[in-house]
């Protein structure tokens, strides 16, 4: 079976990685990454400056998912650009996720990580803009503005990583700016924002973080990640690679990613609850519901998914 994908123009000996966030802060993580049956290593994504993020519990698990409100705890960009190039020895694709406080942080970080030369860059647009102001990823022009700055700067392969989005106008809307920008592939989608989850035994919220407040993730989100990786491969015609992120717990969810569209998939609640030995089980899983469907690779059921 060929679990193997390709992803602006960089192989991947398979297709099931991390999602940045997910065991993903500390060299020590990264490493361990690095020797698991992940396909790939995604970073944390990177600010200017070292962040603890934001005080505990900031993370909470339930049955259907997951709440949390991290405040990008990360090394700092100028730790990963060190890291980068050891992380290369363990022979598979190392993916950078840059992240910013500002615009212009996001041109400083790329720059920098650029020369450290990993496969791939992330840019992650679910980060917050100035105050007040939605997430970059729900402003078209902020994004186009953002994107072709940070494209002048990288010599490899650049991606976005998208908010949820709720209405086919603003996929329409980020189409054009995503092609005009030289996006060479996306991941679908970070957490479902503004989320609340109350314990009612402690009549409490679960988290500390902005009254409770946080991202969603897991199994419950799914449904609004496979639409976003199916109305995008729709809109791009299969042209654009996708990362599908969301709701990943068995191999049949990662096969129902495939089916939309996805070349790949990232982990996140899972990986974080089961640690790294959900990637051999996944991997297994999917191995398995692809023989069973007749599928002797990925690229096979790519985007196969029938409307009725």
């Amino acid at each position: 079976m060929n679990l193997s994908t390709t992803i602006a123009g960089v192989q991947f000996p398979g297709c099931i990685m991390n999602a940045a966030g997910a065991r993903c802060v500390t060299q020590a993580e990264l490493e361990a990454l690095g020797r698991s049956r992940a396909c790939a290593i995604v970073t944390k994504s990177m600010t200017l400056e070292p962040r603890q993020g934001n005080p505990e519990p900031r993370y909470y698990g339930f049955p259907s998912g997951s709440i949390n409100s991290m405040g990008l705890p990360n090394l700092g960009y100028r730790a990963y650009a060190k890291l980068i190039p050891e992380l290369k020895r363990f022979g598979k694709p190392v993916i950078a996720s840059v992240a910013g406080l500002c615009e212009a942080d996001f041109i400083s970080i790329a720059t920098v990580i650029n020369e450290s030369q990993p496969d791939l860059v992330e840019v992650n647009l679910s980060c917050p803009n100035i105050p007040g102001k939605p997430q970059i990823g729900y402003d078209a022009e902020a994004s186009e503005r953002l994107l072709a700055r940070v494209r002048k700067v990288l010599t490899v392969p650049m991606g976005v990583k998208l908010p949820p989005y709720f209405d086919p106008v603003h996929q329409e809307q980020m189409v054009p700016v995503l092609e005009r920008t030289g996006v060479q592939f996306l991941s679908l989608i970070n957490s479902v924002g503004n989320g609340l989850v109350v314990d009612p035994v402690s009549e409490t919220v679960v988290i500390k973080p902005k009254g409770g407040f946080g991202g969603l993730g897991g199994p419950l989100i799914k449904p609004v990640a496979l639409a976003n990786v199916r109305a995008f491969w729709k809109l791009f015609g299969g042209r654009l690679p996708i990362i599908g992120t969301g709701g990943v717990v068995t191999g049949t969810d990662i096969f129902e990613h495939l089916l939309c569209g996805a070349s790949a998939v990232q982990i996140g609640t899972v990986l974080v609850d089961e640690g790294l030995a959900a990637f051999d089980r996944l991997e297994q899983e999917l191995a398995a519901v692809l023989e069973a469907k007749g599928y002797g690779s990925v690229e096979a059921c790519r985007g196969k998914l029938k409307e009725l």
